[in-house]
């Protein structure tokens, strides 16, 4: 089986890495954790010298390159240390996210998609979009969204880990 998870780092996104470590996947299974950062529109289309803004926009881009680096390291690290069964890749990838996570999960051949809720609803879904939304619309195979934990559910799993590992 090959899984992807698309990650940002965010609260919604730690509670899919850990569905992910909880879960008895098939031994072997694969599975490629990805975060796609976006550059600065201005930085890549400006036809013209903006002085001292090329620094500030290589700044932003190298910010968001970091961030995503460590989202990927973080899920990976959380995920190895409670699963041992599965094949884990990672990747940091530049682009339009809903793009580039469709994408990717085509390249990987992906059987599952895993992504966070931001549990926006409403007025705010139709303002501000929603890349969980657009990878269930648009992907080739199945796609779960996984909510946000709350801490007691969280605590509970913890403290039934370390009863395991005595």
């Amino acid at each position: 089986m090959k899984i992807l998870l698309a990650t940002d780092g965010s609260q919604h996104s730690k509670s899919v890495a850990e569905e992910i470590a909880h879960r008895p996947f098939p031994a072997g299974s694969e599975l490629r954790i990805i975060s796609v950062f976006e550059s600065p529109a201005l930085y890549i289309y400006a036809p013209f010298s903006m002085g001292g803004m090329e620094n500030f926009y290589q700044e932003v881009e190298l910010t968001a390159k970091k961030a995503a680096k460590e989202a990927v390291e973080t899920a990976a690290e959380l995920i190895k240390t409670k699963n041992k069964t599965l094949l884990i890749s990672t990747a940091v990838l530049e682009g339009d996210v809903k793009h580039t996570i469709l994408e990717d999960a085509d390249t990987f051949n992906a059987d599952l998609i895993l992504v966070g809720s931001h549990g926006r609803g409403g007025l705010e879904r139709f303002l501000l979009g929603s890349v969980s939304q657009a990878i269930v619309l648009h992907a080739k195979c199945s796609v779960e969204i996984v909510r946000k934990r709350d801490q007691n559910t969280i605590n509970n799993r913890m403290d039934d880990d370390l009863k395991n590992q005595k």
